[in-house]
């Protein structure tokens, strides 16, 4: 991505992005209103940049049509898909579409059924799915054409604890020869599996690295201590709480500041949810 700048009238979503890809996981974080789903349909030709450039292997990806989309597999965040078709049908249809041929696509689809736990569920309607079966078909639909570059718009929506470590399995296998973009808001997801972690708010990238290199990047520590709920209250009008547990002993929290805030606080060692949050929460008190 060379100045990639994207605008809406007076709103700039995608602002001045220049990144080099190459094979592996690239997670990205930021709240609603980021630029990330903007970012990424301008990487899947939808939108067509304001400014700058997508560049594959030296070439614009908007001059290359086909022969770019060849190479791409898409997951929105929502996906059409026919009601009455089975699952079975509905891949084998989105393959014709991709222009695979019947007999690869039928051993294609038979191994993604397998791979996506939805084997026995071959034969029934889409409409009949549970949301999460239907982000699992999603999924499939994506790789369907064994795309050298893979777009996941936050792929693991209703998916169960069990359905995401399968999903992150897959795309950590997935990752070794390909480009895997994944847009999520589940933290734990982008610091499993990804190579790369980007941060991004108000269309550019805060941070970018690996998970240590944007674990670093907080200047601010993480402190954790047990106080009373009464205390507890004060110090999230005060402080970013990344999390608060309670029990008999009284109320934990682990709190984001440059300073000690308690006497009886310890620095801990941050995770991503941390720095998501330094990054991208309010303190305590600024939501009012």
């Amino acid at each position: 991505m060379v100045n990639l700048t994207k605008r809406f009238g007076d709103f700039t979503a995608v602002d001045d992005m220049n990144i080099r890809i190459t094979n592996g996981v690239y997670g990205l974080l930021g709240a609603n209103g980021a630029g990330k789903t903007t970012l990424m349909r301008m990487i899947c030709t939808l939108l067509t940049p304001t400014s700058g450039q997508i560049l594959c292997d030296g070439k614009d990806i908007q001059k290359m049509e086909g022969e770019y989309r060849n190479l791409l597999g898409y997951l929105p965040q929502e996906f059409g898909f026919y009601p009455e078709f089975s699952v079975k049908d509905y891949l084998l249809y989105i393959a014709s579409l991709k222009g695979i041929r019947p007999v690869v696509a039928k051993k294609r689809v038979k191994e993604l059924l397998e791979q996506v736990g939805l084997s026995k569920a071959a034969n029934k309607k889409m409409k009949k799915l549970s949301g999460g079966m239907k982000r699992r078909v999603g999924i499939a639909q994506a790789i369907l054409n064994n795309p050298k570059i893979l777009i996941l718009d936050e792929p693991t929506a209703g998916l169960d604890p069990t359905e995401r470590v399968r999903f992150r399995n897959m795309i950590s296998e997935l990752s070794k020869e390909r480009i895997v973009i994944l847009s999520t808001h589940i933290v734990s997801d982008v610091e499993y599996i990804a190579n790369e972690i980007w941060l991004m708010k108000n269309g550019r990238l805060m941070q970018q690295g690996s998970l240590d290199v944007v674990l670093d990047s907080m200047p601010e520590k993480v402190w954790s201590f047990v106080t009373s709920q009464a205390e507890a209250e004060k110090f999230m009008k005060q402080y970013k709480v990344s999390n608060m547990k309670t029990d008999r002993d009284g109320v934990e929290l682990r709190i984001i500041s440059a300073q000690q805030p308690s006497a009886s606080a310890k620095a801990v060692q941050p995770n991503l949810e941390d720095v998501f949050l330094y990054y991208f929460g309010e303190k305590g008190g600024e939501m009012e």
